[in-house]
């Protein structure tokens, strides 16, 4: 109870906070807005990311892991998918790969960017960062079949010209994917979730984790439903005050004379903010595991559940729809692939692998500029 009390002035801006946000969504929506004006959403896009990364960790909290980082990977995914179908629908034809550079960004943002991070974080605090092989091998093998069918594959059918699928192929990738993601949901909360649970650093630490925050008592139901709530809310602003920005976005990328995919880039590290931010206060507290579970459920989801809603979308979206990714994308992909496989297998890694995984991510950021 006393520690409830105590807690009161952070739950207070956490609950203020996303309302703002809210209404800034609502205020600017669908109108062009002044130079100030967008600072002011920015702000609040920043003041609801924060919000988000504090009403994630009470839900995870409370349910427990593998649970909590998948409610936020989840949710903050469904939001992503609205915000790709909307933006594909106002774009017309220069939208036609947004889906695609949007999807392949965040594989690349959590795999490397959010892994690499994580393991920084982790190997600083203990010399080694440890973490369950199983269970992020698994993760990590869905991720690259997803990304293989739906982001490979369109480049070299032959069905339809370009890097694109025909119906039948892009409904066959959709079912597939749903089909991936749903099995990975169950072998990861119900068949093997002992596989997603963090693990104790006592053996190469001297000290153990604290896998379950037992320092801290579990928030109360209400507690939890209302931190629920507001975490969608404050994801929904999110999202939608990433789109209020993205005409000013778009506008400088189009001034500096950067490729279009730049755009996807920006909203997907934009997007990926709250699960970043909370993946790296779980590495600081001895909990790698989550971090993982975050990273690799965010790049499952982000194509699981992009893919079939892409593809539902497409039957009255007008315009190409084209998924396939170049050669120097297909480069970094497989190469990601085969570094997160070498990094996962000991099931502990040190500063180089996370050096290794940021590197990686740089290299896709220094070429989405300068392809």
């Amino acid at each position: 109870m006393g520690t409830t009390k105590r807690r009161s002035p952070l739950a207070d801006w956490t609950v203020l906070v996303p309302v703002v946000a809210l209404i800034a969504l609502v205020l600017s929506w669908g109108r062009e807005l002044p130079g100030f004006a967008v600072v002011v959403v920015a702000l609040c896009l920043a003041g609801a990311v924060l919000a988000a990364v504090h009403h994630a960790e009470v839900v995870a909290h409370r349910v427990g892991e593998p649970f909590g980082s998948l409610i936020l990977a989840v949710a903050v995914t469904v939001i992503e998918v609205a915000l790709i179908v909307t933006l594909m629908a106002d774009g017309g034809d220069k939208s036609a790969t947004l889906a695609r550079d949007t999807v392949f960004a965040a594989v690349m943002i959590t795999c490397n960017g959010v892994v690499g991070v994580s393991l920084l974080v982790g190997a600083l605090r203990n010399r080694i960062a440890v973490f369950n092989p199983e269970g992020s091998g698994a993760a990590l093998a869905t991720v690259a079949t997803l990304a293989t069918l739906s982001l490979v594959l369109p480049t070299f059918t032959t069905s339809k010209p370009g890097p694109e699928f025909s119906t039948g192929q892009l409904a066959f990738a959709a079912v597939a994917s749903l089909a991936l993601y749903g099995l990975f949901i169950a072998v990861q909360t119900v068949r093997h979730r002992d596989y997603f649970l963090p693990v104790n650093t006592g053996r190469g630490t001297g000290r153990a984790a604290d896998p379950q925050d037992d320092h801290a008592a579990p928030p109360t139901s209400r507690a939890a439903l209302l931190s629920l709530g507001l975490l969608l809310v404050a994801l929904v602003a999110v999202v939608g005050d990433a789109k209020a920005v993205s005409p000013t976005i778009e506008s400088a990328v189009a001034k500096a004379g950067l490729p279009q995919a730049v755009v996807g880039v920006i909203i997907a590290l934009l997007v990926l903010l709250p699960e970043t931010l909370a993946a790296v206060r779980a590495a600081r507290r001895d909990r790698v595991q989550t971090s993982l579970n975050l990273a690799y459920g965010s790049a499952i989801a982000s194509i699981g559940l992009t893919i079939p809603a892409i593809a539902l979308a497409s039957i009255w979206l007008a315009g190409p729809l084209t998924l396939g990714l170049g050669p120097v994308h297909m480069v970094l992909l497989a190469l990601t692939v085969v570094v997160s496989t070498l990094t996962l297998a000991p099931g502990r890694a040190t500063l180089l692998q996370g050096g290794v995984h940021i590197v990686l991510l740089a290299a896709y950021l220094f070429l989405a500029v300068s392809p």
